[in-house]
């Protein structure tokens, strides 16, 4: 028998459906409460309301548990790679040796933009935020590929536009790096694996190609990996809202950029690196900002610990840890901002008061890091962010059109003035 779930206003009762997920998640179903009682419910910022049913990624915050198509993070990041993920979160599955060959073949024939858009790149100032950089040349990808704003094309033709993005993406991001140093671009290279053309494009100088570093390559590949996808989230709701107006696939992507671009999604990783600066530049003393940190009247707070979803150790973190630890030491920096972050990650590992409140270093930390440490800077931070999030945007996209999801049409209630009469100009004294 169905379970339901009663509700009583005004003296009725109401009967409504709960809904029972693979991991024992339960809701109340309230598609139809408006139209049965004339309420609607109010949740601001959507904090404990479902949007949708899912079946690309499980999250339990409260047990630092996260799982893409019911494989554990820690499985994919230690065997997996990324195009492997990106495969197993667009299409369901992990892919057989022959599927995964010919997703990379394909991807590595599409990694060229068209050369008109260098314009672009070439009218926007040095000064310009790669991120709206990223973001608007990734929007007008619609306009070279105009067939891509049919909602009812093929399957077949859908799938040529998720290759598109997958492959171009890396270029756009890395072009507007180019463009922010006043640099010429760099062209990609089929030669190259998926991180290793990101990184020649961004970082090949004309008298000289850069070698991507194996431990470097493994390190963001892993880093790739462990953001490719995390429920609904700000941009990911944004990326099915946008999309559920049948807007195409780059648009779509395009608006999951921006909403990621804002300070309290996207930006934690540079807030981690800009902490550290703080601390560097009023002489490195870490344990005076600890105790700042400490100080409930103090309003510094540390950055890149502790997690809005994860109550125990963000299970990313763990994974990441290691490979940022191989990244210095294998490039051998002397940086004494990183010096500063590792005597943080001393102190939250063992003081008894971030212990006790489980204040760990999260992902967030450990990428900020790393992306210093290979060079990548602070204003790229929220792009590196986005080009592993992408194959999460593009599954939920993917998702929402399958299920032919509704149009997002979120309800309100209205506070503002009672109905008035107009009053004209010359009366309003």
């Amino acid at each position: 028998m169905p379970e339901n779930a009663k509700l009583v206003l005004e003296g009725k009762e109401y009967e409504l459906p709960v809904v029972t997920g693979t991991e024992n998640e339960k809701a109340v179903d309230i598609t139809r409460l408006r139209d049965l009682s004339g309420y609607i419910t109010l949740d601001s910022g959507y904090k404990n309301t479902g949007a949708t049913v899912s079946k690309i990624t499980y999250l339990d915050g409260e047990n630092g548990i996260l799982r893409y198509r019911g494989y554990p993070i820690e499985q994919l990041a230690e065997r997996s790679t990324f195009l492997e993920v990106a495969y197993l979160l667009i299409y369901g599955e992990l892919p057989t040796r022959s599927q995964l060959d010919e997703f990379d073949n394909n991807i590595r024939r599409h990694t060229l933009i068209h050369e008109d858009m260098k314009r672009f790149y070439q009218a926007y100032p040095t000064y310009a935020h790669p991120m709206g950089v990223v973001a608007s040349v990734t929007c007008s990808l619609s306009t070279f590929y105009p067939e891509s704003l049919n909602p009812n094309r093929p399957w077949e033709k859908i799938n040529l536009t998720i290759t598109r993005i997958l492959a171009k993406f890396p270029t756009i991001a890395a072009w507007a790096y180019n463009n922010s140093i006043g640099h010429p671009v760099n062209y990609p290279k089929n030669k190259y694996s998926y991180v290793e053309n990101f990184l020649h494009m961004m970082f090949s100088k004309p008298t000289e190609e850069y070698e991507p570093d194996p431990v470097v390559v493994n390190a963001l590949d892993k880093l790739l990996i462990l953001h490719a996808d995390h429920e609904q989230n700000c941009s990911t709701s944004t990326v099915r809202l946008v999309g559920s107006s049948q807007a195409n696939l780059y648009g779509s992507i395009a608006a999951g950029c921006i909403a990621l671009w804002g300070p309290l999604h996207g930006g934690a990783n540079q807030a981690v690196i800009e902490m550290l600066d703080q601390i560097h530049a009023d002489g490195g003393n870490v344990q005076k900002y600890v105790e700042k940190a400490k100080d409930k009247n103090d309003p510094f707070r540390l950055m890149g610990f502790g997690h809005r979803v994860y109550k125990n150790f963000d299970p990313r973190a763990k994974i990441i840890k290691k490979a940022c630890d191989d990244v210095l030491n294998k490039l051998g920096i002397h940086d004494p901002v990183l010096d500063i972050a590792k005597k943080l990650e001393e102190v939250a590992l063992q003081d008894e008061y971030f212990v006790e409140r489980k204040l760990y270093p999260n992902v967030d930390f450990y990428s900020g890091i790393i992306y210093r440490a290979i060079g990548i800077p602070v204003d790229m931070f929220t792009v590196m962010f986005a080009l592993g999030r992408l194959p999460g945007w593009i599954a939920q996209w993917k998702e929402m059109v399958e299920n032919k999801e509704p149009i997002g049409r979120p309800r309100q209630i209205y506070t503002g003035a009672a109905k008035r009469d107009y009053v004209n100009i010359a009366e309003r004294g």
